[in-house]
């Protein structure tokens, strides 16, 4: 049994067919990017390499942070077999089976095994507890790697069991050398010589933003750039622009599905079918997405900013009815869960539609990411203590709306320089018509100066 026992295949695997993070993947803890807190020489993890000390443990953290990296890597360090598999395909069966295989290798050489089981939150609790006497026993050596609370989503009989160890998301400075890491594999390649890939600055600032924290996004907008390009260039290289990062950023996601089920082509049609008001096919994407193990709080979460972002105050009470699908899924689970998240589902699409918030909040952020930043008006201002506002005018001036006919009062609100901004425009459908025409005469009389009580 070797380090990273693979199942018998029915065909050759070459390595030049595995996906770029898999062929660069770090082989030590040394060679790891980030998580310095635990892989630093005083860090928790590089302490049990060097004593040999070894416990269970869970790895919590956002994708493309290293956890299976760091757990396979923490195998090839120490004098043990690993073994390792999903919590999404595996059964209490296989649980079993590798936990005769250990006690077994125990028995012959002395060895013990780490088990890492990814998406170790998937396991339901009978799963879980099956893993309890060979923990205790010293059978196996699980780790676990998991996206989810694990204070929340592991029954606190094996959570006892485990130490928590929490990954941050990958820093710009992380991503950067990873980044770098990815360039020179590019060019140490046979042929290299004949094309050369350049990042300009500009263009790699905004592909660490983009990646948001994960390795494994940043090494796959790389790889599928670098096809982008060589399929243009007949492999001569050439510039990794903007619009290559992008287009590249989308099969990214697509390469690296955790699922294998289509996960993002499979939930971006759910949205759309919402988005375009059929229920029909917002409900078959749905079911498809469950039928294929999908996390139910996924969808929920995806159906809350569904109803913010595609409905709005055309009807307010989407975001409601998604809020108590989302919280009927934490109370019920699988597999009743799918009928609240079924009702919302419909609920959502047949709703009318406007995405005037999403377009108000975009239309502030871009002013205020590009540089329109100014203090509210001096009358907007909070007055802690008599003095800020006897000596420096915080709040003089303010009119309490509520003290005026119609609770609203002709005042200034934006900052001077915004005079006269709008961001909010209300569609003509559902109940943000009545909003729509109420906020007209609103901002007409204000722009004629009159008074309160308008």
């Amino acid at each position: 049994m070797t380090l990273f026992q693979e199942p018998q295949r029915a065909y050759p695997v070459s390595e030049d067919t595995l996906p770029l993070a898999a062929r660069l993947r770090p082989r030590t803890l040394r060679e790891i990017v980030g998580q310095s807190s635990l892989l630093s020489e005083n860090g928790a993890i590089a302490r049990m390499v060097r004593t040999g000390q070894l416990h269970s443990f869970i790895l919590w953290g956002p994708p493309g942070s290293g956890k299976t990296t760091v757990a396979r890597a923490l195998a090839n360090e120490v004098d043990v077999n690993f073994r390792e598999f999903s919590a999404v395909t595996s059964t209490v069966k296989d649980v079993r089976d590798v936990v005769k295989q250990a006690r077994d290798e125990r028995k012959l050489t002395g060895r013990h095994t780490i088990l890492f089981i990814d998406e170790l939150h998937r396991f339901n609790k009978l799963q879980q507890d099956a893993f309890l006497p060979h923990i205790e026993d010293g059978t196996i050596i699980l780790i676990g790697a998991t996206t989810e609370n694990p204070y929340f989503t592991i029954n606190s009989a094996l959570r006892s069991r485990l130490t928590v160890y929490k990954l941050e998301a990958l820093s710009i400075e992380d991503l950067s050398i990873i980044a770098d890491r990815v360039l020179d594999f590019f060019h140490e390649q046979p042929g290299a010589e004949k094309g050369h890939y350049t990042l300009p600055e500009n263009v790699r600032d905004s592909l660490l933003m983009l990646a948001g924290g994960d390795a494994r996004v940043l090494m796959g907008t790389l790889e599928a750039a670098k096809s982008l390009i060589d399929e243009e260039s007949e492999g001569k290289g050439g510039e990794i622009s903007q619009e290559v990062i992008e287009t590249a950023m989308q099969a990214a996601w697509r390469v690296y599905d955790r699922t294998g089920d289509a996960h993002y082509d499979t939930i971006s049609a759910y949205i759309k079918s919402m988005r375009g008001s059929d229920p029909d096919a917002a409900i078959y994407y749905l079911a498809k997405m469950l039928a294929s193990g999908e996390d139910p709080k996924f969808i929920a979460r995806r159906l809350v900013i569904q109803a913010a972002e595609d409905v709005g105050n055309a009807n307010p009470m989407a975001l409601v009815v998604a809020n108590a699908a989302r919280d009927a899924v934490e109370f019920v689970g699988m597999p009743e869960a799918q009928i609240p998240l079924a009702q919302a589902t419909i609920y959502v699409a047949t709703s009318p539609k406007s995405n005037a918030t999403v377009m108000a909040i975009s239309a502030a952020m871009k002013d205020i990411e590009s540089g329109r930043n100014y203090p509210p008006p001096l009358h907007l201002r909070n007055a802690p203590v008599p003095e800020m506002k006897t000596e420096h005018g915080h709040s003089e001036g303010y009119k309490y709306a509520h003290s005026f006919p119609g609770g609203v009062v002709n005042m200034q609100y934006l900052p001077e320089e915004m005079i006269g901004t709008e961001y909010y425009h209300p569609s003509p459908r559902g109940k943000e018509k009545a909003v729509g025409e109420w906020l007209e005469k609103f901002r007409a009389a204000r722009s004629k100066g009159k008074g309160e009580g308008q």
